[in-house]
């Protein structure tokens, strides 16, 4: 198991992705290149900066990981209120992963905070 497996907040990102990609099977074909894959790609992000973080040497060099996995959580926010004004997403789907994100979102800042004070 790799280092990065074990925090909870990588676990977090990647269920986010598995909910991000549950809700857009649904979407429109023509969004196939559009708004499904960018959602999609920001959501997968989050996890990915995450684990290319954890193999830096320093706790800056993890944070400034942590800070683009923010920016990518927050990107993924503003395509899910695109894709709920589009219709592509009712309520219901668009106020679960609103949940999720603001979830993550303060797990990442929190994990930022520490790295800083470390």
């Amino acid at each position: 198991m790799f280092k990065f497996e074990k925090l909870d907040i990588w676990q977090k990102a990647i269920e986010y992705a598995d909910l991000i990609y549950k809700l857009t099977q649904s979407f429109p074909a023509e969004e196939r290149f559009g708004l499904t894959s960018q959602l999609r790609r920001s959501a997968v992000s989050i996890s990915s900066n995450i684990a290319e973080g954890s193999s830096r040497s320093s706790a800056a060099d993890l944070g400034r990981f942590i800070e683009i996995s923010y920016g990518s959580l927050l990107e993924s926010v503003s395509e899910l209120v695109i894709c709920k004004r589009q219709g592509f997403l009712n309520g219901n789907g668009f106020e679960i992963a609103y949940k999720k994100a603001e979830e993550l979102a303060r797990m990442l800042s929190g994990f930022r905070r520490t790295l800083k004070r470390s």
